[in-house]
């Protein structure tokens, strides 16, 4: 992707920002108060519906948005939006164009997004409106409306929801009224205008602006080692051009050219590693030449995708909510909007994805049983068996009928059976071996996975943990379920202790049932402000990339 394809994605990914510009005392690009207009509910001109329809036909750049157009104007009565009578621009048309004229990027713009036709109106009716016709000043009210459809359902919106569907991610869409929108904006002057998307959105993008500023100052080749690994006390060139690269992204906070591995490189790569997700070490191994060799235009185009998935997701999904990020292997526990806590996950691998959606946690089931999949049956309990008649009991394993009777085992023939005729439920009885180890916590959905603990401890220090058959591991699930049960007087941390070790299963149903979201995002702003990258574990970046860039 060329740079300036990408100050151009950048440029209109800065979402219109109108109160902040109406509290600064901006007067539209030329500055003249005189020009605007501060409203009323409804202005006094009125549009032709004949020649809407005709503007909607001749103008390709607003096509795809002419019914809302048409029903924002047929709503109001055709009453104009933007234009008194007298010609005169309202404050939030200035607004509008002046952020847009603010934010255009150099290189060709959209014509969707940048409207070389509305800017030339627009200064000609604030230069002078008693010389433009008045038909220029209907295209401009109409192109004025065609432009914030245009703007808000690219910016607000993203793709559609089909597209995202078939990228795999199945959390429902924000619902979105932009007519409502702009309707609320254009009658109340006054009012403060917030932008319809996700916290986390806005935050990416003041990332995304300082990583384009970033770009214009750095351009770097590909950092080669002498060795496998540099630590504190060492001396070579490679740690002269490590320091270069970790100031420029502002992990090491003074400048040092020198070849002599410093405490304070040390740190400045600790912190690198943090937020790329790599072992935390402090030292300059292949890991960290690789990160620090990611272009900076690649990870611009990161960000770009990340913020279209954060297009897609509830402006506000609650005060208390669970959420993991799949590519991050993270599970984060939320309160009062607010990061509560968080812990270390083990998700589906490549071929056993984990899916991107989002239910209510409903349960958690102490000492539980499982139940193994009917994949698993096939492909690895039924070979076992026939290999091995005392695999099941090694495995503290029980064959169960449909009516929920134990079989004993030595009863099955089983070498007439495979996965597509086996008739049978295969369990693992609760215990320390239990795969889903002592918990788990059930948000009931039609892909059956859910979170739960695991007796196979050390594939949380691992930092790819991409192990399991789709289901999710929690480090610490005796704390998620102190958390889940903080404020139910009846569960202490003793009692679930107890459960947890008992020998028999426990269904807890939860009072309070809380939003779990299960999401895929590679690039993002953790809670200390800090810009985190991850790899593309299932390929969903690059499939994200072919839709949005043609690549």
């Amino acid at each position: 992707m060329q740079v300036r394809n990408l100050r151009f994605l950048f440029g209109i990914a800065l979402i219109l920002c109108i109160n902040a510009c109406r509290q600064s005392g901006a007067k539209g690009p030329l500055g003249r108060d005189s020009t605007h207009y501060t409203g009323q509910e409804y202005l006094d001109r009125m549009l032709d519906s004949n020649t809407l329809q005709g503007f909607l036909k001749a103008d390709s750049a607003y096509h795809a948005y002419s019914d809302q157009i048409r029903n924002f104007y047929r709503k109001r009565s055709y009453h104009y939006a933007w234009i008194s009578n007298e010609g005169r621009l309202t404050e939030q048309a200035g607004n509008f164009l002046n952020m847009i004229s603010n934010d255009e990027p150099a290189g060709t713009p959209d014509s969707k997004i940048v409207n070389p036709a509305l800017r030339k109106l627009y200064d000609q009716v604030t230069q002078d409106s008693n010389r433009v016709a008045a038909r220029d000043i209907t295209t401009l009210e109409m192109m004025l409306t065609g432009q914030f459809f245009a703007y808000g359902n690219k910016e607000w919106a993203g793709m559609t929801a089909d597209t995202a569907k078939d990228l795999e991610w199945f959390i429902p869409r924000k619902k979105l009224d932009i007519e409502t929108l702009l309707d609320s904006l254009v009658q109340e002057p006054n009012n403060t205008f917030e932008e319809p998307v996700n916290r986390y959105y806005i935050t990416l993008r003041s990332a995304l602006k300082k990583l384009v500023a970033m770009d214009e100052h750095y351009h770097w080749d590909s950092i080669r080692a002498d060795k496998k690994l540099y630590k504190q006390g060492d001396s070579a060139a490679v740690v002269s051009t490590v320091k270069n690269r970790l100031y420029a992204w502002g992990d090491l906070k003074a400048a040092d050219s020198s070849a002599f591995f410093t405490p304070a490189l040390d740190t400045a790569i600790r912190k690198f590693q943090e937020r790329m997700g790599l072992t935390v070490n402090g030292t300059i191994q292949q890991p960290v030449l690789n990160a620090l060799n990611v272009s900076l235009q690649q990870r611009i185009q990161q960000i770009l995708l990340n913020m279209e998935r954060m297009r897609w997701i509830p402006v506000d999904p609650g005060k208390e909510y669970l959420l993991v990020n799949i590519p991050a292997f993270k599970l984060y526990a939320y309160e009062e909007g607010k990061l509560a806590w968080s812990c270390n996950v083990v998700v589906g691998k490549p071929g056993a994805s984990t899916v991107i959606f989002t239910r209510p946690m409903q349960f958690i089931v102490f000492s539980p049983y499982w139940n193994v999949t009917p994949s698993i049956i096939a492909h690895e309990i039924l070979p076992a068996i026939k290999r091995n008649p005392g695999y099941l009991a090694r495995q503290n394993m029980e064959v169960v009928g449909a009516s929920g009777k134990v079989i004993p085992a030595g009863s099955i023939s089983w070498s007439k059976y495979s996965g597509n005729n086996f008739p049978y439920i295969i369990r693992q009885k609760p215990g320390g071996a239990n795969s889903l180890g002592k918990v788990k916590f059930l948000f009931p959905n039609e892909y059956n996975i859910y979170l739960h603990d695991t007796p196979s401890r050390h594939l949380f220090g691992e930092t790819k943990r991409s192990f399991s058959h789709g289901c999710i591991r929690v480090g610490e699930p005796q704390h998620l379920a102190e958390w889940l049960l903080r404020n139910d007087p009846a569960w202490t941390k003793d009692k679930i202790v107890k459960a947890m070790n008992a020998a028999k299963e426990q269904y807890v149903p939860l009072k309070n049932k809380i939003p779990v979201f299960i999401g895929y995002f590679t690039a993002y702003v953790d809670s200390q402000g800090q810009l985190n990258f991850r790899d593309d574990v299932y390929g969903h970046d690059a499939r994200l990339a072919a839709q949005l860039f043609g690549k």
